[in-house]
């Protein structure tokens, strides 16, 4: 939300008074454009990346088991990543640090955290890059891997993509009523 920094939701607040509408309706806004974006890139880099990998007799076709899983958790990643971002943005109210703060809970968090022991795995597993990191691998199941101790489960890892993005637009919704613009 750098309309903080710019001082453009001064205009937003005035052209919409009620401000427990301004937030939903840029979170819609925001969501549909990313959910496109997503929609798009994410097939994209599906096809690019099995057309080099069939060059080296590794591609696997789009009717593979969990592949379509895969694209569609993809696709909803950027809209996940952006509302947790517009909702940093609405609680730091300064671009710079927004980025910063988004970035850190997004991307440099989970690695933190390891599957290894039950806590760490039960923190780790409730990070939405962990979830997409889980709802786009395949295991054969037979595969044995000790790093693998504590699994997520795939209906917590949609979950996790969904209570993320509407925990921080709530809590996006009532900073923005409390606060003075």
């Amino acid at each position: 939300m750098s309309e903080y920094g710019s001082g453009l939701i001064r205009t937003t607040m005035v052209a919409v008074p009620t401000r427990q509408v301004v937030v939903p309706a840029k979170a819609v806004v925001l969501a549909a454009v990313w959910t496109a974006v997503g929609t798009v890139i994410s097939p994209a880099a599906f096809l690019v990346s099995q057309a080099v990998l069939d060059g080296r007799h590794a591609g696997v076709p789009l009717t593979h088991p969990g592949v379509a899983r895969a694209l569609v958790a993809s696709a909803l990643l950027a809209p996940a990543c952006a509302l947790v971002g517009m909702g940093l943005g609405a609680l730091i109210r300064h671009t710079a640090g927004s980025v910063a703060a988004t970035l850190f809970t997004l991307v440099m968090l989970p690695p933190l955290f390891s599957t290894s022991r039950q806590w760490s795995a039960d923190v780790k597993h409730v990070m939405v890059v962990s979830a997409w990191k889980r709802l786009v691998q395949n295991w054969g199941g037979d595969l044995p891997d000790i790093n693998r101790v504590h699994d997520a489960a795939v209906p917590g890892s949609w979950a996790v993509y969904a209570v993320w993005p509407l925990v921080a637009v709530a809590l996006a919704v009532v900073v923005v009523r409390r606060r003075d613009v």
